[in-house]
């Protein structure tokens, strides 16, 4: 499974484009809430209802988490900043853009891989930040804003499914 975190002030965009992408790609997504609440209010004051909340969720079958930005307080909520330290210990993939890269660098997560991030947040990721729209480097995927919602997405599906399904998924999107 893999889980795409919602916290107040999320970038609609980049959270509901990697939703409506994934799933179209038939991978398991679900999207948790950060703030107690099912409906989560995002930075342009659009509700969208979570899936589930965090403190009901099993994370041990997590593939990939996923953190859209935004103007959001994930690097204070200390059960996902757990959760994001032992998935990266394990390895496991791990997706951020725009200032949620700003998290993974904080919580020491970038050391050793390369990322990039929204304008002004570049700091947060010490020598780790390299540019670029969106980047892979080892277990990490990031993704520079807003219009690379759909760039991002497809790198998941991609990582997730293989270049085929990325392409299938992107010529059907384009109508």
């Amino acid at each position: 499974m893999n889980y795409l975190f919602l916290d107040n002030g999320f970038e609609e965009i980049e959270a509901i484009t990697v939703v409506d992408l994934l799933r179209r790609a038939e991978i398991s997504l679900t999207t948790v809430s950060l703030t107690g609440k099912d409906l989560v209010l995002g930075a342009h004051n659009v509700g969208v209802e979570a899936d589930c909340l965090f403190d009901n969720v099993d994370f041990s079958d997590a593939e990939m988490l996923i953190l859209p930005g935004g103007q959001t307080q994930l690097g204070k909520h200390s059960g996902l900043c757990e959760l994001l330290r032992q998935h990266n210990e394990n390895n496991k993939m791990i997706a951020a853009i725009c200032a949620a890269p700003s998290v993974l660098g904080q919580l020491g997560i970038l050391a050793g891989k390369q990322a990039t991030c929204y304008p002004g947040f570049e700091a947060a990721l010490g020598e780790s930040y390299v540019g670029g729209l969106v980047v892979e480097s080892k277990n990490v995927i990031t993704a520079k804003g807003p219009g690379l919602a759909s760039d991002f997405a497809f790198c998941i599906i991609e990582h997730i499914k293989g270049s085929d399904v990325a392409d299938r998924v992107y010529d059907t999107a384009q109508y």
